[in-house]
C-alpha cells in the first residue's frame, strides 16, 4: 500500500531521444515584476494564457494591451511580440506550428469564417479551460523534462476545449491572425520567389534571419524553401521552353544560371534532356514533364 505523497514511475529512457517528440511546446512561465521580453518575430504561432498578475503586450494585434489573469490571446507566426510584467506574473504559453486537431471540421469552419475585428480583445477562460490549465501547470511543475508524447496529448485536449467550447463568432476573430498571416506570407512568396537567386537573398528581402525564414516557410508550405524554389524554377523553365519564343540564353539568364553548361546540366537532371532538345520535342507537339 502506498503511503504519503504518490510518486510517479522513474524514467527508463532519455526523453530527448523519444521518437514521439514534437516541436509544439507548453511552458508554465513565472516572471517577477518589471521582467521584460524584447520585441521579437515569432517563429511559431503562440497562445498566451494568463494565470496571475498583469502582463503588458505590445504587438500589431494587441498594441499596449494589458493581459490580466483569466484572459488569453493568440499571436501568429511571423508577428512581433514584446512582453513586460507590470506585476509578478504567471502564465502558460503554447507554441505550435499547426493546431493538433480532434475535430478538423470545426477548425476548418473557424478559418473559413475568420474575420478581422475593429480591435482585438483577449478571450476569457471558461471553467473547463481554467481547470485544464491548472492540471497542465501541475504536471509541468513536477518534471523539468516532461514527456513529449504526454504534452502532445494535453495540447490536443487544450485545442479541443478552445475550439469546441467557445462560440464560433468569438473564435472566428481569435484565429483571424493565423488565416491572415498565411495569406500575407503567401502573397510575399508568390510576388518575389522568381526575383531571388537563393534562400539567403529571399530571407533578406523579407527582413528575416535565414533560419527563421526557413522555419516560417516550412510551417506554411509544408516543405523546405530550397526544394520549393527549385520546383518553381523547373515549372517556369518548362513553360518558357515549350510556350515562349525566348532564346535559350535568355531563359538561362532569367533563372539565374551562371553559364549555359550549368543550365543544360540542370535541364538534363530535371527533365532528362538538354534545353535545345526539349524545345525541339515541344515544337513537335510533345508535352514535357518535370521528372522531380
Amino acid at each position: 500500500m502506498a503511503s504519503g505523497k504518490e510518486k510517479k514511475c522513474s524514467r527508463l529512457i532519455d526523453c530527448s531521444q523519444c521518437p514521439h517528440a514534437s516541436e509544439d511546446s507548453l511552458f508554465h512561465i513565472k516572471r517577477r515584476r518589471s521582467a521584460h521580453v524584447p520585441s521579437e518575430k515569432c517563429t511559431q504561432n503562440c497562445i498566451i494564457f494568463m494565470l496571475k498578475g498583469e502582463l503588458l503586450i505590445n504587438s500589431n494585434e494587441y498594441p499596449g494591451t494589458i493581459l490580466r489573469d483569466g484572459q488569453f490571446i493568440l499571436q501568429a507566426i511571423g508577428s512581433k511580440l514584446e512582453l513586460l510584467a507590470l506585476t509578478d506574473v504567471e502564465y502558460v504559453i503554447y507554441w505550435f506550428s499547426d493546431l493538433p486537431q480532434i475535430c478538423e471540421a470545426r477548425y476548418r469552419k473557424i478559418l473559413e469564417v475568420a474575420e478581422a475585428p475593429l480591435t482585438y480583445t483577449p478571450l476569457v477562460t471558461i471553467p473547463k479551460l481554467s481547470e485544464l490549465l491548472y492540471n497542465i501547470c501541475e504536471y509541468l511543475d513536477e518534471d523539468a523534462s516532461p514527456c513529449s508524447k504526454f504534452v502532445e496529448i494535453k495540447c490536443q485536449e487544450l485545442v479541443y476545449v478552445l475550439t469546441c467550447y467557445y462560440p464560433l463568432p468569438q473564435l472566428s476573430i481569435f484565429f483571424y491572425p493565423i488565416s491572415q498571416y498565411r495569406q500575407t506570407f503567401h502573397y510575399f512568396i508568390m510576388q518575389n520567389y522568381d526575383k531571388v537567386k537563393n534562400v539567403e537573398e529571399f530571407a533578406a528581402l523579407g527582413g528575416y534571419a535565414t533560419t527563421t525564414f526557413r522555419r516560417l516557410f516550412k510551417n506554411v508550405y509544408g516543405e523546405p524553401v530550397y526544394e520549393w524554389i527549385l520546383n518553381k524554377k523547373r515549372e517556369g523553365i518548362l513553360n518558357d521552353l515549350q510556350f515562349t519564343t525566348l532564346k535559350i540564353t535568355e531563359i538561362s539568364q532569367k533563372y539565374g544560371f551562371d553559364s549555359l553548361s550549368h543550365f543544360a546540366h540542370f535541364c538534363r537532371s530535371s527533365f532528362g534532356d538538354s534545353p535545345r532538345s526539349l524545345r525541339t520535342r515541344a515544337t513537335k507537339g510533345e508535352v514535357i514533364y518535370n521528372k522531380k
